[in-house]
């Protein structure tokens, strides 16, 4: 896998969609580079030590600057408020791509990809690798509400099955992704299932993945301070391939891992709004 690179991005388009802002970045190099899992590091407004952490929606040719970045932010603390505020034009500093990605299957299978609120984001680019390998997609999409359900319309254009589940009733079945997803593994028959969203998600999609006899990956997301694992600040709980209980970085050896890897019981939550 090649460097992360450090550049400076700029902001050409920005547009709020329910609780979400989406931010279309140009990061030469950046997006050339991206695979579905990885993410980038923005720097704030100066005044913040840690850099926020953001999920890549995507990457799409814009006319005279080339591949861009398509970023989501959820406005929940001053880092990610303010980056939410920037108009276009605006000079990002920011590092990318960062971390493991999602890793693809060999031969074409059936799988099942899993994601709640803006977390969702890096499964729409994956859903489309996927498809061009011939791989079979369903697709279950979860929020609290309609405002943090995350391109429910774009589902059903990269997934031929979607199911979607907001814990409020408002779009879909009510529930929570641990209601529905033994039967949605079930009933697409999947032998790969990937998840992105809340620590208490991804926990019940491995479980479900494991006790299905699936294999399953999960991209957890934990609060960091540098992005390339040099402040040892994203600490995540695993077993090795030894059966070895470590600690490793969410943001080099992960974000992605295997569900069966990960000690859920002991992982930190998510922390503080940033």
């Amino acid at each position: 896998m090649k460097s992360p690179l450090h550049t400076t991005g700029e902001v050409l388009a920005s547009k709020r969609v329910g609780a979400f802002q989406h931010l279309t970045v140009v990061a030469p190099g950046v997006a050339e580079r991206f695979r579905p899992g990885t993410f980038v590091a923005v720097s704030v407004d100066g005044t913040r030590l840690a850099r926020r952490a953001l999920w890549v929606h995507g990457v799409k040719p814009v006319g005279g600057y080339g591949p861009a970045l398509q970023l989501v932010v959820e406005p929940v603390g001053p880092g990610t408020r303010w980056l939410a505020e920037r108009p276009v034009g605006t000079r990002l500093e920011l590092t990318g791509p960062l971390g493991r990605a999602f890793a693809l299957p060999k031969e074409p299978v059936a799988t099942l990809l899993v994601g709640e609120g803006y977390a969702a984001a890096p499964l729409y680019p994956l859903a489309e690798r996927l498809r061009e390998r011939g791989c079979a997609v369903s697709l279950l999409v979860a929020a609290p509400d309609e405002r943090r359900l995350l391109s429910a319309l774009e589902a059903r254009r990269v997934a031929r099955a979607v199911t979607v589940v907001t814990a409020d009733g408002s779009v879909g079945r009510r529930g929570s992704v641990a209601d529905v997803v033994a039967g949605v593994l079930a009933q697409s028959a999947a032998e790969v299932v990937y998840a992105a969203g809340p620590v208490p998600t991804l926990h019940a999609v491995a479980a479900a993945a494991e006790q299905a006899g699936a294999w399953s990956q999960t991209a957890v997301e934990q609060p960091l301070a540098c992005g390339t694992g040099l402040c040892h600040g994203c600490p995540l709980p695993v077993v090795g391939e030894d059966g070895v209980a470590r600690v490793v970085r969410a943001c080099t050896e992960g974000p992605v891992v295997r569900g069966d890897r990960v000690r859920w019981d002991e992982l930190a939550g998510a922390g503080e709004p940033s």
